[in-house]
């Protein structure tokens, strides 16, 4: 096993150099301008982010009056008795809702996280692989189907909150096998 340990830890610190070099590299090879391409996908990639700016900003305004509001804390105070007999912690809840909206705001409920139970705590642990293992389906919705204006998201939706519910009931079970429980 130690083997396996001492190949990733190597692998690690030369995967990012090799894909700096490497990727350039491999397209003058095939003979791509890739500093022109570059710069056209840099100018396609700030017209993207200027037309979703209003989606996000709606975003993180919805998630602000809802935690500010106090119904969160409210929230997570009446599913307590239920998340708790089902073995999910209920700290974890503010990253159960916020994840699916924005991948930021999960990052401050993570970051909160560490402050009030430290980065040892077997809930920064769920927090962070529910982090690592779902997504920010609504973002994505909101910004990126906005974006080419696809009114209509018919199955994307149920597909990415089932995905990322079994994700997050996956991510506590899994660490409370690996690290014991909350």
């Amino acid at each position: 096993m130690s083997w396996f340990r001492i190949f990733i830890d190597y692998f690690a610190i030369f995967v990012l150099p090799l894909m700096i070099v490497g990727l350039p590299l491999y397209g003058l090879i095939r003979g791509v301008k890739v500093y022109e391409e570059f710069v056209e996908g840099a100018k396609e990639g700030f017209r993207v982010a200027v037309m979703i700016i209003p989606y996000l900003v709606a975003i993180l305004f919805a998630i602000g009056m809802f935690r500010a509001s106090g119904a969160m804390d409210f929230l997570v105070e009446t599913l307590e008795p239920v998340l708790g007999a089902l073995g999910f912690p209920p700290e974890m809840l503010p990253m159960a809702i916020i994840r699916p909206l924005t991948g930021s705001g999960s990052a401050a409920v993570v970051a909160e996280m560490v402050a009030v139970f430290g980065e040892d705590s077997i809930l920064v642990k769920m927090a962070g692989v529910m982090f690592g293992s779902t997504e920010t389906t609504f973002y994505i919705i909101a910004v990126y189907f906005g974006a080419v204006n696809v009114k209509k998201t018919r199955h994307a939706v149920p597909a990415g909150l089932t995905a990322d519910i079994f994700a997050m009931i996956f991510a506590v079970y899994l660490v409370q096998w690996l690290f014991g429980s909350a």
